[in-house]
């Protein structure tokens, strides 16, 4: 049995909450607009909550730039770490003790447990689950311990996580507002880890807790969590809680049809600022995704003279106004790149010529870029014209340097690929200062037999299209971490498909 909704008629209040672990990603922005335009079509509020309780991932940095990749696309939010509001902390590193009396309600009414096993005993029981062809998940060993158990873990000085019990039998179903009834058998619903041994929630409990303290009304997220909902209704239900109303959006999917990764899209918003996207373009480019602006008419086509590619483009004023939650498609959206390069040079060419120059300089020859590539050639040019020959790398969107620059002389092709795909590996795990890259890139040529020499050189070639450049780790850190890395998956896909027909 489904647990009641919130009703029509409360207040509506959405939100999306990142995980600063990293560049903002596309996914944000998309799932942020959909909020946003729910939002603000219902006159209700949109919130801004920041899930930094993945401790092992956070990255000190990553909260701001969240904030100002969502600005730039001129999504503003009523609520949020940054801006206050009445249901606050919005962090939720900073309302651990609130999950925790949670959690302790949960545990007195019996709809939760305690669970002592190391991880050499879970391993050993995935372990043994995979070899008798099972799926691997929790067995339950210890969701009915006793007390004298308990105690006796407890004075071994045992870690212990808190799971949710689910019920051994019967089904959970939910109503999902774009696909309907959706139902899961409890065989098929793990005792999911609630509060784990450091004393932090998990996504799961965090999620449903927060939710409804700040009485969100319609819960606007990726589909990918559909699989998750059954445990956040059974939260919900164990605290005798209503629903929110579930809104689970179509992933975003490469031409392929597999979901959007770094691997052959760039996903970071930081990529697409710092290339030279306009926010309006994005923005567009992601309101076109899911299919919930109506395309031209028949009609419009043959007595307006609209194309249909004209109709691709519109404001956030008129998404605001026609675009319409019922409309989205459920297959996946493709993230197209010619599409967003196209309807990007459709954006710059209808700026006037000022603000196109203001573009420019807001961007690539921004005041801040160029007083931080100047010093890095000062010394290495004889007139200013030598600057762009010394700097261009800088300003291009795409580099690809041939073997006679990139291929040390004692290496072959494929060893010198698959140490740049190390390289790549390196750079996305390393924070980007001249320290951290400098005693990472020499450790990993160290590791695998690679003097600096050509290591170094073999990145400068990539990054730049030539041997000699201005210093390479300065230049990495100007170029910027999402167009770095971009530019190495670039070359390795370019090798890849270069290899494949010469085959």
């Amino acid at each position: 049995m489904t647990a009641p909704t919130n009703p029509d008629t409360a207040s509506i209040r959405v939100r999306i909450a990142p995980s600063p672990t990293g560049d903002p990603h596309v996914g944000t922005a998309y799932i942020g607009l959909l909020n946003f335009l729910y939002a603000r079509q219902r006159g209700g509020k949109f919130v801004l909550r920041i899930e930094d309780t993945d401790r092992a991932r956070f990255v000190s940095t990553s909260e701001q730039m969240i904030f100002d990749a969502l600005r730039w696309l001129g999504l503003e939010w009523d609520e949020g770490p940054d801006v206050g509001g009445p249901f606050g902390p919005y962090r939720q590193s900073e309302r651990t003790e609130i999950y925790r009396t949670h959690v302790d309600l949960l545990l007195a009414s019996d709809h939760a447990y305690r669970s002592f096993e190391t991880p050499e005993e879970l391993d050993a029981m995935r372990r043994s689950q995979i070899a008798a062809k099972l799926p691997p998940r929790y067995n339950g060993a210890h969701r009915e311990l006793t007390p004298a158990q308990i105690a006796a873990f407890e004075a071994e000085g045992r870690p212990s996580v808190v799971r949710l019990k689910v019920p051994v039998e019967g089904e959970t179903s939910f109503r999902d507002e774009l696909r309907g009834a959706i139902i899961f058998s409890h065989n098929n619903v793990d005792d999911q880890v609630l509060l784990k041994s450091d004393g932090f929630p998990t996504y799961h409990l965090a999620n449903v807790v927060d939710d409804h303290l700040m009485q969100i009304t319609d819960v606007i997220r990726a589909e990918e969590w559909i699989s998750s909902t059954p445990k956040h209704v059974l939260l919900y239900k164990a605290f005798g809680w209503p629903l929110p109303r579930f809104w689970h959006m179509p992933l975003l999917r490469n031409l392929d049809k597999s979901k959007i990764s770094k691997r052959k899209n760039p996903v970071s918003l930081i990529y697409y600022r710092e290339s030279g996207f306009l926010p309006q373009a994005m923005l567009n480019f992601l309101g076109l995704m899911g299919g919930g602006m109506a395309q031209p008419t028949e009609q419009e086509i043959v007595s307006k003279g609209i194309s249909v590619k004209q109709g691709d483009i519109f404001s956030l004023a008129e998404m605001l106004e026609k675009f319409d939650f019922q409309r989205i498609s459920l297959g996946g959206p493709v993230f197209d790149l010619t599409k967003l390069k196209w309807l990007n040079g459709e954006y710059l060419r209808a700026l006037t010529p000022d603000a196109f120059f203001q573009a420019l300089r807001a961007t690539l020859f921004s005041d801040d870029r160029l007083r931080r590539i100047a010093p890095l050639v000062q010394t290495r040019i004889e007139t200013l014209a030598q600057f762009g020959e010394m700097t261009h790398f800088f300003f291009k969107d795409d580099v690809m340097p041939p073997p006679e620059v990139f291929l040390p002389k004692n290496r072959s092709l494929e060893e010198t690929l698959a140490f740049a795909a190390e390289q790549l590996a390196l750079l996305e795990a390393t924070s980007f200062t001249v320290g951290e890259l400098d005693s990472a890139l020499k450790k990993l040529g160290a590791e695998k037999e690679w003097s600096v020499k050509d290591n170094f050189m073999l990145l400068r070639a990539i990054l730049t299209g030539k041997t000699a450049s201005p210093p390479l780790l300065e230049s990495l850190i100007v170029f910027g971490k999402a167009r770095a890395l971009d530019r190495l998956r670039r070359f390795l896909d370019h090798q890849k498909r270069l290899a494949n027909t010469r085959k």
